[in-house]
């Protein structure tokens, strides 16, 4: 090959690498005004981690996530030594739970909860759901954002659901839990005192909400879950105290 095309294809070369770089140049200015990466987002969801009042799912999923880690009470379980649990706690320690329990329900024959009964969803829903003891997310935006293909575990109120609660031992809670495909399931409770001991027994839930009464009739921290078709839900944590005579003084743990 002579000396003049190779200086000629040389600078062909140069040339179709010249229009690449315009033309990528160009496309990355047209896109930028609508592909700028918030400066607490990701590749995937731009706005992730920006938090306002708006319904946008990415905003609300942010906020939900925040949630999650906001503080429950005080209560040292996880310290060595004492045994606080066994303490009668005042009213106050549990008011801001009270529309959670109830003083009777469903009796419970050899389990753990009662049998689970078909729960329509349309025609009780929550205003608001509750993670730990933090801010509520309103269902309507939960709803929205959370897939529907999980197994879910709350407990009911009177107009919110919660996945923690403070209750005086003897009481009652209700119980929803959204299996998407239903079948049998394997509910578990853990307790936790000075010591843990486990329970497991086994049910069969409806596709869908069910409804089931669960009756706090131990002092100490429950930890409540259950499985269906190998998806194992979240945890319910429901720490169960004795209560105090109205009146009396006893220590009251607050926030973190």
């Amino acid at each position: 090959m002579k000396y003049s095309q190779i200086i000629l294809l040389f600078m062909t070369a140069l040339l179709c690498l010249a229009f690449q770089a315009c033309a990528q140049s160009d496309y990355l200015d047209g896109s930028s005004s609508s592909s700028t990466m918030g400066s607490s987002g990701d590749y995937i969801s731009p706005n992730m981690g920006q938090v306002s009042s708006s319904s946008n799912p990415d905003e609300g999923l942010s906020g939900m996530l925040q949630w999650l880690d906001q503080p429950v009470p005080t209560y040292p379980w996880y310290t060595t030594g004492g045994s606080f649990y066994s303490q009668a706690y005042s009213e106050t320690t549990f008011s801001p739970f009270t529309e959670y329990y109830v003083t009777s329900g469903t009796p419970v024959v050899g389990g753990i909860i009662s049998n689970p009964a078909k729960f329509d969803i349309t025609q009780k829903k929550p205003s608001r759901v509750y993670y730990g003891a933090g801010v509520g997310l309103p269902y309507s935006q939960y709803e929205a954002i959370v897939p529907s293909k999980t197994n879910d575990l709350w407990v009911q109120g009177a107009t919110n659901w919660t996945q923690y609660v403070v209750s005086p031992v003897g009481t009652w809670l209700k119980l929803v839990a959204n299996a998407p495909v239903g079948g049998p399931a394997g509910f578990y409770e853990m307790i936790q005192t000075g010591t843990t001991s486990s329970k497991y027994s086994t049910y069969q839930f409806n596709p869908g909400y069910n409804t089931m009464d669960f009756n706090a009739d131990q002092v100490g921290r429950h930890m409540l879950y259950f499985v269906v078709d190998n998806q194992p839900s979240n945890v319910v944590i429901v720490d169960v105290f004795a209560q105090a005579p109205a009146g009396s003084t006893t220590p009251v743990h607050s926030m973190s």
